[in-house]
């Protein structure tokens, strides 16, 4: 059987070392909830990088699609849009309430799509 004087020192060594333990485990849950918040932080930053580069991808893919028409179609666009036929049939004359036309469409779309 052990003394009482060992088994004070036992008892001693038990707590430093239990102490010691909860020092350590308060250090790795405060390092462990830095890293939580943290990792938060870049889940956020991600997702709002993520839809940036949605929106740039959108407005490039736009862009493109207007650069691939030759200058010359771009004007016949631009009158187009300005409310006037660019077809054979009816060209300059104004289109009532700015009606699309097959025809117009034809003309400055018919090429620029053809080689895809």
């Amino acid at each position: 059987m052990m003394d009482k004087r060992s088994l004070y020192d036992g008892l001693n060594q038990l707590e430093q070392k239990m102490q010691h333990n909860l020092t350590e485990l308060v250090e790795m849950k405060a390092a462990l909830l830095e890293l939580v918040e943290k990792n938060a932080t870049l889940e956020m930053e991600n997702e709002r990088l993520r839809e940036r580069i949605r929106e740039v991808n959108q407005k490039n893919a736009s862009a493109d699609e207007r650069q691939e028409l030759s200058i010359s179609r771009m004007n016949l666009e631009k009158i187009y849009e300005d409310g006037f036929h660019v077809c054979n049939l009816l060209y300059g004359s104004r289109r009532e309430h700015d009606e699309p036309c097959a025809f117009c469409l034809d003309v400055i779309y018919r090429e620029s799509k053809q080689g895809k």
